[in-house]
Order: structure tokens, then sequence, then C-alpha cells
């Protein structure tokens, strides 16, 4: 890995670094370790189980979106979902989302390209149910920070944006003529205007397809599972506030690792954790507590997963820096 690629990461190690300093400021660490030995193992097993779901779903929603280039099984979009997760654990920017796309592209004989359609539509999908619950929230729950809202707010301009520019693409009528062969010196050109004209395509295939609204559907139970598998931790670490707020507790914290950052959204997880927590009059040694118990539980068996579906399709350690390294 060159020293220039190394130094783009740089930034997100700092946020990751001033994240932490910040929930472990001013904390009583007799506390916070004794709020962590009272944990509720039985609401914990339950939060791990909803999880599991939550990415069984997203591995169907995906092969509901990639049956235009082809079958791939549930489980094996899932399996490639948790090794990308595995490797966002492991190197930085979510490098993992790149390898789930090679990995459904070599087990389909395609191209990056082909798959890359799809996962454009999985975070569209992603970007407007977050929007909505956001507007959602901000109804029926006063404690959401002004800052908050005005990211809502620029997110939901981006997706409005997104499902416009989507929507002009699915129900433009008429194909592109075929373009004459251009002179050597335009190929690379000529290479960008085909893939453009390729992924163009290929999205209008997804937006006309019957599949995309039953992933719609099925984003829903993601977000919602989701949310409920984090409520179920804060049950677990004694935390007893409504679905509600638990809801929007996560919503605060899945807005602010939206940009990736440092691996598995270390540090940013926590902070917007905390800052959640305290919106709802939860002491901040305790909302730490939480937010480092939460990741951990939360993540540690994404990891678990992970390793054992990369051992499963073959993926190594050393394959994932060869494709990161060329990427």
């Amino acid at each position: 890995m060159t020293t220039s690629r190394l130094l783009k990461f740089v930034p997100g190690y700092v946020v990751a670094a001033i994240c932490l300093v910040w929930i472990f400021h001013d904390v009583q660490w007799p506390r916070l370790l004794a709020g962590m030995a009272g944990i509720r193992w039985r609401w914990v097993l339950l939060a791990i189980v909803f999880d599991v779901i939550c990415y069984v779903c997203q591995g169907w929603r995906w092969q509901l979106l990639l049956r235009p280039k082809g079958s791939v099984s549930t489980l094996k979009a899932t399996e490639a979902i948790y090794i990308g997760l595995f490797v966002n654990a492991l190197l930085p920017m979510r490098v993992g989302e790149v390898l789930r796309g090679h990995l459904v592209a070599r087990w389909l004989d395609a191209d990056f390209s082909a798959i890359l359609p799809s996962m454009v539509v999985e975070r569209l999908l992603d970007g407007i149910l977050l929007v909505v619950s956001l507007g959602v929230a901000a109804i029926f729950v006063q404690q959401l920070p002004p800052e908050m809202l005005k990211a809502s707010d620029v997110l939901g301009v981006a997706m409005v944006a997104g499902t416009v520019l989507f929507a002009f693409i699915v129900f433009r009528e008429g194909a592109h003529p075929p373009e004459p062969e251009p002179p050597a010196r335009f190929t690379r050109i000529h290479v960008i205007r085909r893939f453009m004209r390729v992924l163009e395509q290929d999205l209008r295939e997804i937006g006309r397809s019957r599949e995309l609204y039953l992933s719609f559907a099925v984003s829903f139970l993601l977000l919602l599972g989701q949310a409920l598998a984090f409520w179920l931790i804060m049950w677990a670490y004694g935390l007893r506030l409504s679905f509600w707020a638990g809801a929007a507790i996560f919503l605060i914290m899945h807005l602010g690792t939206v940009i990736p950052s440092a691996p598995a959204n270390l540090g940013t997880y926590q902070f917007f954790t905390v800052v959640g927590l305290v919106l709802f009059g939860v002491d901040k040694t305790v909302a730490t507590g939480f937010s480092l118990v939460a990741f951990f539980l939360l993540t540690l068996p994404l990891w678990v997963a992970g390793a054992l579906a990369a051992s499963r399709t073959g993926t190594t350690f050393a394959a994932v820096r060869k494709e990161f390294d060329s990427l």
C-alpha cells in the first residue's frame, strides 16, 4: 500500500481519535465498569438474533436487486455482505463494500460494473428510509438536536435529487444509438461514456423490475430490525427508555456514521450514541459504557460470521489486501 493511499485514511483515524477522547473525558470509571457488570444476557441474545435476521434480510434484498443480472441465493448474498462487514472491521473507508461486489461478480461470472447498479439502489433505498424515519422521529421526539435536523435536511435533499435522477433514468424512453469507434486518443473518454451508458441501462432494468418494490419493503424491515436490536441492547444494559426513544437514538448514531471513517466506525459510533443518550437525559458515564457495550455486542457477531463466511468461500486476508491495493 502506497504512502499516498495511507494518507487518504488519516482524516478518518483523526476523527475517530477525537471522538474517543471526547467520550472518555470526565468519565467516572467505577460507575462505568459497574454498569457493564449488570448486563442482562437474555436481552443480548435476543438482540443478536434480530441483528442476524437483519443481515439475512439485506442478503434477500440484494439478491432481489441482482435478478436482472443473474441468480444468486439469499445465502450467498448474505455471505458476501458478512465478508464485506468483516473487511470493514479491518480496513478503513468501507472497502468491504467493494469487495462484496467483486465476490458476487465472480459468482455470477460478470464484471463488477454489472453489480454496481444493485449496490447503488441499495444505498438509495437506505437513504430514503433513513430520511423518512428521521422525519417521523422529529415529529414524535422533541429532543432531536438542531444539528441533526440540519444534517437530515441535507441528506433529504440528496435523496430527493437521487430519487428524481433514478426515476428519470427508469422512465426515460428510447435507447442510445451505437457510436462509431473513436480515434485512439479518445479511447479513455469513450470507455467512460460506455460505462455510464451500461450503468444507465442496468439501473433502468432494476427500476422497471417488480423486485424493486419488494426490495423497498424489505429495506423497511431491515431498518426496523436494526433499531429493535439496538433498543434490546439498551434494555440489556438497564436503560429503560421507550422503543421510540431507542429508535431515535439509533437513528442519530446511524446518521452520524453514514460517512465512512475508521474501521467499523470506531469512535463515531460511540460519539453519536453518547450524544443521543445524553439528549434523552442519560448520564454521560452511563452513556459511554453503553456505547462501548453496544458496539462490541453488535459488532462481534459480524466479525465471527464474516470470518466463517470468508473461510467458507475461500477468501483470505492476503487476497483481500491484494484486491484492496488494486483499487
